[in-house]
């Protein structure tokens, strides 16, 4: 006797838990691009360095996923580094963030044109820094994050402190807050927890 087909059962989808003070939401309301650091911000600052250069670079998936999260609901993920190796170049590759700039010495030069080209006022950019060299960018932004490992002074300047470190979630906290602010979390949510079928968002992070 054959088997019955098997039936995926229909389920309750829970109510998001992630929240965030609303004063923080209201700021990050109007954000429509967001400029991430690299060290420090999407790996935990550590520099493996060899003889051959810099080799690796460790990343975290949940990182990751966010920034995919914030280019399927409309936001420019942006990342700019004064660093350059082939690791990075690879990991945003596979992100599909497609608005990057390597080795930048002065970021708030290198910023203004990308956000020219992406008709995006600096009232609507998120940034999230660690460091001085982040804090041209910080000062001028609509909303300023830091990881909780962040200097001192880029912590002071921030409108919202992460709660973890670099390279160890920090930057998905940044993103989740953005898509609970401009009102994506909950669509984008449900939208995971109703399937694992990823075809449409591409590979995992």
């Amino acid at each position: 006797m054959p088997s019955a087909p098997s039936v995926t059962p229909a389920v309750t989808l829970p109510e998001p838990a992630l929240t965030f003070p609303e004063p923080l939401l209201s700021r990050c309301a109007g954000v429509r691009a967001a400029i991430f650091d690299v060290d420090g911000v999407l790996t935990d600052g550590t520099l493996y360095i060899s003889e051959a250069g810099e080799t690796l670079k460790a990343f975290h998936a949940l990182d990751g996923h966010g920034l995919k999260l914030l280019a399927m609901a409309g936001i420019t993920p942006v990342v700019i580094t004064g660093r350059d190796s082939p690791a990075v170049r690879r990991r945003l590759k596979d992100l599909g963030v497609n608005h990057a700039v390597f080795g930048a010495h002065d970021k708030l030069a290198v910023a203004q044109p990308l956000l020219t080209q992406l008709g995006v006022a600096w009232t609507e950019v998120a940034v999230m820094g660690d460091d001085w060299p982040d804090l041209p960018l910080l000062l001028r932004a609509g909303v300023a994050v830091a990881p909780a490992n962040a200097h001192a002074e880029v912590r002071a300047v921030a409108h919202h402190v992460s709660t973890l470190r670099g390279g160890q979630g920090a930057a998905r906290e940044c993103c989740d807050l953005l898509l609970r602010a401009t009102g994506h979390y909950r669509r984008l949510f449900h939208s995971h927890a109703e399937t694992l079928d990823t075809t449409a968002e591409g590979p995992r992070a």
